[in-house]
Parts: structure tokens; sequence; C-alpha cells
């Protein structure tokens, strides 16, 4: 891109359109032959539902490209038809934690939450299938992933349906699983905060394709690095040539320009003892203000390159020569190379008073800066993460032992070490942020959000998404009672919240987690019918659209249903209170009220025009047929809203 001043209103509008679809900018070549970064029109009519000719007709260009991409993002772009019903005899103070767990296909899931949780996630864990060719990978009809997904669960007959284990024979290996992890990526990166980061566990099967895809999905520019963690010091016997000892841990963030991606380690040990300087500010110790990586020079950083000038009485630093500050500086090695400051000006006439100077054997001037042990609100100095971690605690043996404590035995082969999670977690997320991961497994996050926030006293939330993949009949699970993953997993946080509990909870911590079940929509839907359909088939499905809530909904679910579609979490505060004697749902100290009985009166109606709410949801069929009523309703709204302001207007809804 031209950055000229010339084009910078072009530049400015192409920036705003990547931080919007950061797919669809791509590497290709001008008229000239140059490689230049250019949009992808097609990816872009593709982005916005136009899928026509999305492949044909293309120049050669640099990019990653599979064959099914072009199914997986229509993937993202296809609906779902599920919802979430609530299951309160799974969970744990249900009606008063903040924490989920999901059971259901992350697909399917993830879509459901796009409106609920978009831009509300703080860091996103996953550890995804590894791809060795013996783990449940997708849906063979990945274009009916719902439906496959209740018959894979046994909440419908199957149909010829089936999930599908990879098996490298087939010849697209890597294929299935970029289109298995491609449109969960791409979902997971809407849910991501402005200051959000994803974390990926991954082994060397599939290393090289998940770093591309998060460089595809959330840009090149965003793509934070990679963390080499030694998982078995003892490396894999079974191995040939080199017995690995480690996996890795990729990281994306939302936006790089964003503040409090990421913090750094508190320091510890020797790093401290650097700090061996004070004044009246604190400690601190002495680093050189001069960049000493030479591709830094006044021709790459040139607002970097400039003079600074020194008291030699006092070794105080000014950007402005005079006769006090007499001695010129500039960052030049030496042997007369130039480099450059790692400060502008701006930050050094902000931050002078940090600035000292020293001379040095052969009479020439260095400037340094103070780093401080603590910030002005006392915290301590961190330091950036090593990009290997060799930490004991990190290896699989301690994410077995973790299991074994709770349950006796380890029920997984390879879980991961709440150390681990809790290491990440100290990196990417703060004080009451929510933490998502949506191939929990057997639950190690929200194990690690659980303790971290016992040690911490902080108030993190997990969100776990986990399939109810079945267990091996003759496994240590299963002789436990636990017949798939998922339960693995919800019988794990439930006994981490015991332990937890009979240690005691002063500071009050959330104890608890919500249970939800991926589950059809409460709301029947017309079914696409062939040409030669009778009679009967069309007006069946034409009596959808009188009786179109199936009548074995439960109020709750019903319920549950409405406030995603609105836009409301599913840890929202809900509270009932009566209205001319009818009960009325309040959601969110009453910014939605939801009455879901059989009748609406006008007594009703008057007294929810008169509230201070933005919202009233009730059901078509309460009205019974009676037109009148319905119509005085929208008209009751339309002169209750009429001089008010938008904001305090009442939106009236039938369902």
């Amino acid at each position: 891109l031209d950055r000229s001043s010339a084009a910078s209103d072009v530049y400015k509008r192409q920036a705003k359109l990547k931080a919007l679809f950061p797919l669809v900018f791509t590497e290709t070549r001008s008229e000239n032959g140059e490689v230049i970064e250019s949009v992808d029109f097609e990816k872009l009519k593709a982005e916005l539902g136009n899928f026509t000719d999305l492949f044909e007709s293309r120049r050669e260009r640099y990019g990653m490209e599979w064959p099914g991409k072009k199914d997986a993002l229509k993937l993202i772009q296809t609906p779902t038809y599920g919802t979430l019903t609530p299951a309160r005899d799974e969970s744990v103070n249900f009606d008063t934690t903040g924490n989920l767990f999901i059971e259901g296909d992350n697909l399917e899931v993830l879509k459901i939450l796009q409106k609920s949780y978009y831009g509300k996630v703080k860091m996103i864990y996953i550890d995804p299938p590894y791809n060795t060719g013996k783990e449940f990978i997708y849906p063979d009809n990945f274009t009916e992933s719902l439906e496959t997904y209740l018959a894979y669960s046994g909440q419908m007959n199957e149909n010829g349906q089936k999930y599908a284990t990879n098996n490298a024979n087939e010849g697209r290996f890597h294929t299935k699983w970029l289109n298995m992890m491609y449109p969960r990526l791409y979902l997971a990166r809407n849910l991501l905060n402005e200051n959000g980061v994803l974390f990926a566990s991954i082994d060397e099967n599939e290393v090289d394709n998940l770093k591309r895809l998060l460089m595809e999905v959330f840009g090149e520019e965003n793509f934070v690095g990679m963390i080499a963690v030694q998982v078995n010091p003892r490396g894999r016997h079974l191995d040939e040539f080199i017995a690995r000892t480690h996996e890795y841990v990729l990281i994306a963030a939302k936006n790089v320009l964003a503040d409090d991606i990421m913090v750094g380690f508190d320091k510890e040990g020797r790093m401290l003892e650097a700090y061996n300087q004070e004044d009246d500010r604190g400690k601190y110790r002495e680093l050189g203000l001069r960049n000493r990586n030479q591709a830094f020079n006044p021709k790459t950083r040139p607002s970097l390159f400039f003079p600074l000038f020194v008291n030699r009485q006092t070794g105080k630093v000014s950007l402005e020569k005079s006769a006090d500050f007499a001695e010129e500086v500039l960052p030049i090695t030496a042997d007369g190379v130039s480099t450059c400051w790692t400060w502008g000006k701006e930050k050094v006439s902000k931050e002078a008073a940090k600035l000292i100077a020293h001379q040095m054997e052969d009479q020439s001037w260095r400037i340094f800066r103070k780093d401080y042990l603590h910030s002005e609100d006392g915290a301590v100095a961190t330091t950036l993460p090593k990009s290997i971690w060799l930490d004991k605690e990190l290896n699989n043996d301690y994410g077995r032992k973790a299991m074994k404590d709770l349950f006796g035995k380890p029920l997984m082969d390879f879980p991961k070490p709440p150390a681990l999670i809790k290491k990440l977690i100290a990196l990417g997320a703060g004080e009451g942020d929510i933490v998502l991961d949506f191939f929990s497994g057997s639950s190690t996050t929200a194990h690690a959000v659980l303790e971290q926030n016992m040690e911490q006293e902080a108030g993190n939330q997990f969100i776990m998404v986990q399939l109810p993949e079945p267990v091996d009949a003759t496994s240590d699970a299963s002789k436990e009672g636990l017949a798939t993953i998922a339960e693995i997993g919800k019988e794990r946080i439930r006994r981490v919240l015991k332990k937890l509990d009979e240690d005691g909870n002063p500071a009050g911590q959330d104890r608890g987690f919500k249970v939800y079940k991926l589950a059809k929509s409460n709301f029947r839907r017309w079914q696409m019918l062939n040409p030669s359909a009778s009679a009967e088939q069309i007006a069946e499905q034409l009596q959808l659209h009188v009786e179109h809530i199936d009548p074995d909904a439960e109020p709750e679910d019903l319920l549950c249903e409405l406030l995603i579609k609105a836009g409301f979490t599913l840890t929202e505060n809900i509270k009932t209170v009566q209205l001319a004697g009818v009960d009325v749902f309040s959601v969110a100290d009453g910014q939605m009220l939801i009455c879901l009985a059989s009748t609406i009166t006008k007594e009703l109606i008057d007294a929810v025009s008169k509230m201070e709410t933005k919202q009233f949801v009730c059901l078509d069929s309460a009205f019974g047929g009676n037109d009148q009523l319905k119509a005085n309703a929208a008209q009751t709204f339309a002169a209750r809203n009429q001089g008010q302001e938008k904001a305090s207007q009442i939106v009236f809804r039938t369902v």
C-alpha cells in the first residue's frame, strides 16, 4: 500500500477495511510486476455472501488454498438453527454463577454465541485435535452440522449421517483438518474484544498449517509468536529419528496495536538483583537508550535519530542545547555506526527525569534510562515471556497427576497440566475477564481459571464447549460412569469446586457453573419440499407459520433462546416480577421484559407501557386470535414512545 501523504486517505480506508475483513487482503503482482498488498475483491464478495465464481479466473497470488475452502467459507455464513437449553440438574449454583459449560458441536455453539458474546471475550485457549489420524475430526456432512450433531449425540435418528476420524491414507489428511479449523477460528475471532488474544496448543503435525490459518484469519501483523513447551523431557519413545520432547503454543491477537493484549511475568530471583540503584522514586536499573539493533537506523527510523544534550555537572539530559546542556550526544556506536534511540522526542520530553548520562573512559557520553522495579501504582516490573518453556510443572505427567488427584485415576491419556493454562491466563487475561475454550476436553482450562482465581484473588469467568464424544466402553472413565468426554469435563469442574470450597471462600468468589446443551430451536422452521410434494405436506408446512413454537418447548428453554437472539449473555440477571397479576421475566434489571403467559390482557399492556424498559416480548398466540387487542397493544406502545428519545422507547415484539 502507498503510504505517502497523497494516498493517506486511501490507506486509512483500506486499514479500516482490513480491521473488519483481514482475510480479504492478499499479496499479488501489479501491472509492473511488483509484489503489492491488495484487496481480493472475490473474497470480499464472499465475505458479503456472494459466492459466484469465487475461485474461478483468478490471477496467481500468494495465499493459502486447499480443497473445500470455498465450502468452509460458506459454512461460516450458513445460519444456525440450533439453540442452547439449560441443564440445571447438572450445574452448580446455576442462578448465581458466571461460568458456563456448553455441551455440543463447537461450530454450532460458536455461531449461537456470535450475537450475545461478540467482542466480549478477552482470552481464548484451545487444544484442538492434533490430526494424528486417530481422533475425531468433524461431521462428514458438514453442511447439516446441527442435524448431524443431534444424530451423533443420540437426540435424533441417524439418517445415514456420521462423524468421521481422519486417515492419512485418504489423501485429504490436512484438508479435512483445515476445513474443520478454518470456520471455527473465524467465528472465534469475532468473540474476542479489541485487546483479546488466542492461544492454541499444537504439535508438529499441523503447526505450519495452524500458523498460516491464524495469519489468514487474524491478519499476518496480528500473529504474535510461538512458544515451545517441553511436555515430555524423556522424549516420545515411539518417534522415528528424533525423540520429540515439546509441543507448541501459537499466539494471535485481535489487534496487536491495542493496549494490554498480553502482560509480562513478574520478575523474580536474579532478575531482581539487577535493580541495584535507588532514588526518591524507588529501586531502578539503568538501560541504554540507544537501540543496539543496527537494522534500526536513521534510514529505517528517521524520527528516532536526533541529538540529545547533557549537563556535564548533573548528568541530566535535555532535547534543547543551552549553556547548561552543552554536550551533544547522538545514537552512534563506538566504531561510528549510526543507529537510533529507543524513545522518540515526545517520550524524551515527557520522561526526561528518567534519563541520565554517564561519561565513559574514552570521554564519550552514553545515555541511560531508569527502569524502575515498581510502577507508580506499585506493580512489580514484568519481563517478556521466553519462547521456550522448560518448567517441570508443564509436562504431561502433571496433567495426568491433576486428574488422578481428583478421580483417583488419570481417565484421560494426555490432559494438559493446569499450570500451563494458568501461565497463559497470567499473560492473556486480567481481572474479571472471560476465558473461552471451545475444545475443552476434560476442562483443564476451567480447572486453571478456578484455581488461578483463588490464588490471585481474581474474578475471571470461563466458557467451556465440548462435544459429548463417547469414551471407550472399557476405559477407566466408563467404569466411573462417565460415558462421554463432556461428562468427564463437567464432573471435573464439580470436583474442583468441591475441593476449593473445602479450603474456604473468604473472598466470596464464584464457585459454580451453568450447563447448557445444544438442541434444535424451539421455533419450527420451514422445510424445503420437492416439487412433487402432496397437498397434505404443503398444508403441514403452512401450519408451521400458525403454530410455529414447538409444543414440547419448556418455558425456560424458550426464555433462554429469546435471550440469545436478543443479544443477552447466558449469565444475565433474570428475575420474575408480577405485572397486572401476570408473571413476567425481567432481564438485566428491566432492560427487557418477556412474558410467556398463554393469555395477554389490556391491563398487562398498560402496565408494561409505564415501565422503563427497552424491549417487551410476548407470545403471538397469547392474543388468542384477537387482532383488535394486538392492534391496540401496538398503538399503546406507539403512543407511549411518541415524543420520547430513541433510547427511552419500548420495542414491542411477538414471537
